[in-house]
């Protein structure tokens, strides 16, 4: 069976004899390097070519997060879990976008550890189960985010007419329905085409169904 070849990061030596002597129980890992710092780190990956960096978050000098960055944009092969005790929201996006396959808690049981490193080692990405309801809200605000904006530009009442305009209703229905006139509607119509960049009704209605405008307009 080959073995998950893997460095330890943390400015704690004794973190990092305690995991070292973890792993040394399982036949499928095989600690190669330690570090106490990011730069030192960058220099064992270089060195060793690990498959997987455990490697704490906070650290002297450059970050833990700036060093995984720079670690998976030159080895992209290279698998970093990022260890902390600290369940922050920032750090957790942070480690993220810098490209960690892996979050976890220090606070995580031993049996915990090495599945999330087996799981890494097989290429899979893997949150702390602490954290991971927290990823998951991020991504729906953002996803409801990006969903507003794509009528940023559109006024209150432009999006009242769009959202006729994608319930199939005609310039006289909708101008019925919101007591405006029909020229006046036309003339919303009209705005809301050139603001979305569309040729037409359908497109326009297409786009507010897609984007989902019922949900942004009240």
């Amino acid at each position: 069976m080959k073995k998950q070849r893997i460095i330890l990061v943390d400015d704690h030596e004794v973190v990092r004899l305690g995991l070292k002597a973890l792993l040394e129980h399982y036949p499928q890992f095989s600690v190669v390097g330690e570090a106490s710092s990011a730069r030192e780190a960058l220099e064992k990956v270089e060195t060793f070519k690990p498959d997987v960096v455990v490697m704490d978050i906070r650290l002297p000098g450059i970050s833990g997060i700036e060093a995984c960055e720079q670690i998976v944009g030159q080895y992209p092969a290279v698998k970093v879990i990022m260890l902390t005790s600290y369940a922050e929201d920032e750090m957790l996006f942070a480690a993220i976008r810098a490209g960690a396959s892996g979050y976890i808690l220090k606070q995580i049981g031993s049996d915990d550890l090495i599945k999330a490193l087996d799981s890494v080692g097989r290429g899979e990405a893997l949150l702390d189960p602490a954290v991971t309801q927290r990823v998951f809200q991020e991504m729906r605000r953002a996803g409801k985010s990006q969903e507003a904006s794509a009528f940023a530009n559109l006024s209150q009442q432009e999006k009242h007419v769009l959202l006729l305009v994608s319930e199939g209703k005609t310039n006289r229905e909708i101008a019925k329905s919101l007591y405006l006139g029909e020229g006046t509607v036309r003339n919303y119509v009209s705005s809301i085409l050139s603001k979305l960049n569309v040729n037409n009704r359908a497109e326009a209605a297409a786009y507010a169904v897609e984007h989902r405008l019922k949900e942004y307009t009240s």
